[in-house]
């Protein structure tokens, strides 16, 4: 694979946040909570990231076959919803008790935004 650049980077920077979001669940790190984000915003930050995750998994995979290109995509697909996990850990524990289930739901919409451009990988291709 040539030049995987801005790509390493964004996929190292996910794997940072699942690292720190685990590093919250055992208890060794403290985050503030005290980020205010709606909803509406993070699904929103959701969808956007699944799309971008998408497209930057067509692009690094348009000439791949094989096991190669399956390893990669369980990176491009587990690795970001570890952004949304960290920003979800961070809103204040009010809001997180009052709806527990949004970083399940926010995975839902971040693998159907996934999905799209990858599923339309071939579109145009004879």
């Amino acid at each position: 694979m040539k030049n995987l650049g801005f790509a390493a980077l964004a996929i190292g920077l996910c794997l940072a946040s699942w690292f720190v979001f685990l590093l919250h669940l055992l208890g060794l790190t403290r985050l503030p909570d005290r980020l205010q984000m709606s909803l509406y915003a993070f699904y929103g930050a959701a969808s956007a990231l699944g799309w971008v995750a998408g497209m930057f998994y067509v692009q690094r995979t348009r000439n791949l076959q094989g096991p190669l290109r399956r390893r990669l995509f369980l990176l491009f697909f587990f690795a970001p919803p570890g952004l949304l996990f960290l920003i979800r850990s961070m809103a204040p524990l009010a809001a997180q008790r009052a709806a527990p289930l949004v970083p399940v739901w926010a995975l839902g919409v971040f693998g159907l935004f996934f999905l799209v451009p990858v599923s339309f990988r071939s579109a145009g291709k004879t």
